[in-house]
């Protein structure tokens, strides 16, 4: 097999067949959902030609699957399939610089949160379109010149919502669609994340709000996107509190948990807090055999000094069309999953969804960090793993909705996403391909959320100053 590698100086040749032209900057845990579409079911239709990423080591693990996995390909012309490994890690002036000597048509950005803005930028003004995981940034600076940036280039970008194309989100979808609930008037949304998932959040680099905006956007953008969909409606006005209430140092002293293991992958430690990444062979491939590159710990104590984003959530949402929402996030529950109530003036409809009943403290069962990105089993006499969508209509009795899931993460939402991505949307019904208008009605809540629990007062999202009127569809971003 023949490998051919690129560069801004020795740019790939561009292949006779047209297919799409990738570049993938950030190779964490995320970026292999990509590298598998792109060098597997969606080989047809795109071409990556570049991996970067601020460490080597991460980069040679993605290079190294997109090789095997290119070997397996049956009947693909390799020079077309095969990516290029990145001399140096993509900051944006490389970036523009292998953009432009690769005729590279889209970026697809999996980077920490706090570098979206940057690589957006860049790589729109060099003049590809671009993929990015959300959330779409992490602060108003970040929104203005995103916002700046497409309007000067026309270029499109699309923040990847994956929870919309979940079977049980979209059957919500077409129940308030339909009109049997009638005109929406509140939402009820509560979101646990468990003592596994929830705690991870504080063993990453996501645990310092510099890098990824806290919770309220790195994880709730994707709830609150689901609302402003749900109800096709853009939010206005919000309040929050919250605070770090469990994990962290302080709250560990103050519960007296004592002398704590400086990080999990050390040999001795028995604690239900602690990962041990030996113990996840792509936790260790991707993060523990790379530390000598860049220094990222991936399993930091998360009752250890440095924490500044919050564990306990609860906002107040208005929207333009009147209906209210309200939110909370707990990042220590010990179950995971979430109950979303909407009033409307003809009835109400209910989704509850039990993504994993119990934690198993015990180091001797292994948990999954993620339920529902990789589905599991739990046993449990009380509570049990499922979903359940019923319907009441004033004067009625309740009805139960069918949910029908596919394979996959997320229900098999992320095959019909990366369908979407890579072969472009068809007709939907339900709206779900989504815009940066809509990752930017997402972000906008987290981002006058944090504002609020500053300010101890709500917030107005109009006075942002985002760089768009979120009231307006895109390619209308009259400036707010």
């Amino acid at each position: 097999m023949r490998t051919e590698v690129a560069s801004a100086e020795r740019p790939v040749e561009v292949p006779s067949k047209k297919k799409a032209r990738l570049a993938l900057v950030g190779a964490g845990s995320r970026a292999g959902m990509y590298v598998e579409a792109v060098m597997g079911p969606h080989a047809d239709t795109a071409v990556l030609v570049g991996i970067g990423d601020v460490n080597q080591g991460r980069t040679g693990y993605y290079m190294e699957l997109a090789g095997r996995l290119l070997a397996v390909q049956a009947g693909n012309d390799e020079a077309d399939s095969a990516p290029a490994s990145a001399p140096t890690a993509f900051d944006p002036v490389e970036l523009t610089a292998f953009i432009t000597a690769n005729a590279i048509d889209r970026v697809i950005i999996t980077t920490p949160d706090h570098t979206h803005a940057d690589y957006i930028v860049e790589a729109l003004n060099a003049g590809a379109d671009v993929v990015v995981e959300k959330p779409l940034t992490i602060d108003v600076d970040g929104c203005r010149r995103i916002i700046e940036a497409i309007e000067q280039t026309g270029r499109n970008v699309v923040v990847t919502f994956n929870y919309r194309y979940s079977p049980r989100n979209s059957a919500l979808k077409e129940i308030i669609q339909s009109g049997v609930i009638g005109k929406v008037t509140s939402i009820d949304f509560s979101w646990m994340l468990d003592t596994v998932h929830g705690a991870d959040y504080f063993r990453r680099w996501h645990r310092e709000k510099k890098n990824s905006g806290g919770l309220l956007i790195h994880k709730a953008s994707h709830h609150f996107d689901l609302v402003n969909w749900w109800i096709d409606d853009s939010p206005a006005r919000v309040y929050a509190s919250g605070g770090l209430r469990f994990y962290g140092a302080d709250n560990a002293a103050a519960r007296g948990l004592g002398e704590r293991p400086a990080r999990g992958t050390l040999d001795g430690v028995d604690d239900p807090f602690a990962l041990d990444m030996r113990e996840d062979e792509k936790l260790a491939a991707l993060y523990l055999a790379n530390e000598k590159f860049d220094g990222y710990i991936r399993d930091q104590d998360v009752f250890s000094e440095g924490i500044t984003i919050e564990d306990n959530m609860a906002l107040t949402v208005d929207y333009d069309g009147g209906p209210t929402l309200s939110y909370s996030l707990n990042a220590h529950s010990p179950w995971e999953g979430y109950r979303v109530s909407v009033n409307g003036t003809e009835g109400r409809a209910e989704l509850e969804v039990v993504e994993r009943a119990a934690v198993h403290g015990s180091r001797d069962k292994k948990n999954v960090v993620d339920p529902s990105a990789t589905p599991i089993e739990e046993e449990d006499a009380v509570r049990s793993n499922g979903e359940r969508l019923v319907v009441q209509r004033h004067w009625e009795v309740a009805r139960e909705v069918e949910i029908i899931n596919g394979d996959g993460g997320h229900g098999g939402g992320d095959v019909l996403l990366l369908s979407d991505l890579f072969n472009g949307p068809g007709e939907d019904p339900l709206g779900r391909p989504s815009g940066y208008m809509d990752g930017l009605r997402a972000v906008s809540v987290g981002i006058a959320g944090n504002e609020s629990l500053i300010t101890g007062l709500p917030v107005l999202i109009p006075r942002l100053g985002l760089g768009a009127d979120l009231s307006k569809p895109a390619g209308q971003t009259k400036k707010a």
